[in-house]
């Protein structure tokens, strides 16, 4: 990863941190830029070109109560029979369409030994990515703080799967999701191990419109098991794809956004970083 992408990232990802542990004193921008080792407007040039918004404006959108508001709007919309057929939102934002092949069990037999997975790193606005894929499509995405440590975890999903570190057509694809560009992305295919439930689960999260957010129990419910959120959280928590599948999107009723695989900051940034992108083109309408 590009080591001063890493650096503001990490830079951003501390501030927001701050932000939210000390949002009740309403902390003023020279004492934020301050924490990132900035000047202030070096620091709000750098957040506003990362998220869009301003720190302040940001803020905002990782509150408590705009999540509840988001929550609330949603209700009546979130699944709309236009998110039926994939990942869709306003305009083309975010025209995506995502399909999910379960893998069969000769496939991930005695640790993935028939599967061949091509794997890469590569850079996203949230930390560097570790990306792998199948020959049917993308089996793993997961931040990676550090390489080693991510690669090792995607070997002992598939011990006996033959590796290779290249950069396909596949994982070139999914990572242009992190674009600012979805024009011409084009179909996205996953090719996942997992049970019946939790790939009902993912395909769910996959209907949620970006800038939106829903409940584990609002998902239970899309299921037809309204009293299944306990076993909707654990099928969100074992999502193999970050982002791409957005487990992000999930917080708990109360409007606290609750835990994340890879950090509350990140889900906290990524919530943020997707709020002003939907809200950006809400204002261009």
């Amino acid at each position: 990863m590009n080591a001063q992408k890493h650096l503001d990232f990490a830079r951003i990802a501390e501030t927001i941190e701050y932000i939210r542990d000390n949002f009740k004193s309403q902390p003023r921008l020279e004492k934020i830029a301050e924490k990132a080792g900035l000047s202030p407007a070096h620091f709000q040039r750098l957040f506003t070109d990362w998220a869009g918004v301003s720190p302040k404006k940001f803020l905002q959108y990782t509150t408590v109560e705009y999540a509840k508001t988001i929550l609330k709007e949603g209700k009546a919309t979130l699944f709309d029979a236009t998110c039926e057929t994939g990942l869709s939102s306003a305009g083309r934002l975010y025209d995506l369409f995502v399909n999910i092949e379960g893998m069969t069990p000769g496939e991930y037999k005695n640790g993935g030994e028939n599967l061949a997975i091509n794997y890469s790193f590569a850079e996203s606005p949230f930390g560097n990515i570790l990306v792998a894929a199948t020959a049917k499509g993308i089996c793993h995405i997961a931040f990676a703080e550090n390489e080693t440590d991510a690669l090792t975890v995607l070997q002992g999903k598939f011990p006996k799967a033959r590796y290779r570190q290249m950069l396909d057509k596949i994982q070139q694809n999914a990572v242009f999701i992190f674009k600012q560009d979805w024009s011409k992305l084009g179909e996205i295919k996953l090719h996942l191990k997992g049970t019946d439930f939790q790939l009902k689960v993912w395909e769910t999260l996959l209907k949620i419109p970006l800038g939106r957010l829903t409940t584990y129990g609002d998902i239970a419910a899309r299921l037809h098991n309204p009293n299944a959120s306990r076993a909707v959280g654990t099928a969100v928590g074992d999502n193999p794809v970050a982002f791409l599948i957005p487990c992000h999107r999930v917080i708990r009723s109360s409007g606290e956004l609750g835990g994340y695989n890879w950090g509350l900051v990140r889900k906290t940034a990524i919530i943020g970083w997707e709020a002003a992108k939907r809200n950006a083109v809400d204002e261009d309408k």
